[in-house]
């Protein structure tokens, strides 16, 4: 219950967002704004998605756009509108992104290499090898590959379903197995969890490994999505990826948290811009709002430990105070007489 009760707000949030939208920027909810709508919403969960895995592990994953950036390109370039070419280079792609999560993982779980450092290194050399392969310029997807981003089963995008499996069987695995509850409890407490036999390390590399997986999952229908991506293309998704894990409730610290609950704060952050560029304004004003809504939902769930620690202390404040007023020999306490002079 106390996992629902920290992720309520998200929920809430987004409902009332939906509501405000539909009565002051209708225009938003419009057929063509909500096909636009999904299948980028779909991306950004997948990278918050990620990002959360890393953050349960006491981490940030700031190569988030290295990851998606260099998919695209891979996916782009080297077939060069070749189908033939798009399965091998989907695979690279994989195969490139796995390598990179594990050089993560292992260079902060077996060197020390702070989370921070270790993943902005790692996003330079992803970029590096990026424009290593586009020499900075876009090139036109392939058909298959945007035939297939643009399906729509039952009139939902494949992105968007293939987005709400991923998320399921996530929340499944982290809430529902032993590993899951495992992995939650070696984040939260990697000292307990050493005490009661668990191997952290394992938990991370998990994580940096799962989360690269996300990441060139989201690369690979962004590069469908969009008929002609750039060499940047991941670069709008760092600052929102973080932004959507706060406000899930997700703990910046490291522990639980709820996969579901940030992809609901991705879907909330896609559904803000859409409103936002239906009022007329501009990028800048975009990106002073989503970092508005960081920096709110770091407030709020920053407060929140220190309430409850604040709160844990006092009554054992008083117990000590009444323990210390106690007199400590033993016998009746209340019979004490004058000394005789």
């Amino acid at each position: 219950m106390a996992r629902w009760r920290r992720s309520a707000g998200i929920w809430a949030a987004t409902g009332l967002l939906f509501s405000l939208s539909a009565i002051f920027q209708p225009r938003s909810l419009g057929g063509s704004a909500l096909a636009a709508l999904w299948p980028f919403a779909a991306v950004l969960m997948l990278a918050a998605v990620g990002q959360t895995l890393v953050v349960q592990q006491r981490g940030i994953d700031l190569s988030v756009p290295g990851f998606i950036s260099l998919t695209v390109v891979l996916v782009t370039h080297i077939p060069d509108g070749n189908a033939a070419k798009l399965g091998p280079a989907i695979l690279l792609a994989y195969a490139i992104c796995l390598a990179a999560g594990m050089v993560n993982g292992l260079l902060v779980t077996r060197v020390g290499i702070t989370p921070i450092v270790q993943t902005l290194g790692m996003n330079a050399v992803l970029f590096g090898i990026d424009l290593g392969i586009s020499q900075g310029t876009p090139t036109q997807t392939t058909g298959a590959l945007q035939s297939f981003a643009s399906a729509s089963p039952a009139g939902i995008p494949l992105p968007l379903v293939i987005t709400v499996a991923i998320v399921i069987g996530i929340e499944f695995t982290v809430k529902r197995t032993a590993f899951g509850r495992r992995f939650e409890a070696s984040g939260a407490n990697p000292a307990a969890g050493r005490a009661a036999g668990l191997r952290g390390n394992r938990y991370q590399l998990a994580a940096y490994l799962g989360a690269a997986l996300l990441y060139c999952t989201a690369g690979v229908l962004l590069a469908g999505i969009v008929s002609q991506p750039d060499p940047f293309q991941g670069n709008n998704y760092l600052l929102p990826s973080v932004a959507a894990v706060a406000l899930g409730g997700t703990s910046l610290l490291g522990g639980v948290g709820s996969v579901v609950a940030s992809a609901m704060g991705a879907l909330f952050l896609s559904q803000l811009q859409q409103f936002v560029l239906a009022t007329g304004a501009s990028a800048a004003v975009q990106n002073l709002i989503q970092a508005g809504a960081l920096a709110l939902a770091v407030t709020v769930y920053g407060l929140r430990p220190r309430v409850l620690a604040r709160s844990r202390m006092q009554p054992q404040a008083g117990a000590q105070a009444r323990d210390d007023t106690a007199d400590p020999r033993p016998g009746p306490h209340n019979n004490h007489r004058a000394p005789v002079t």
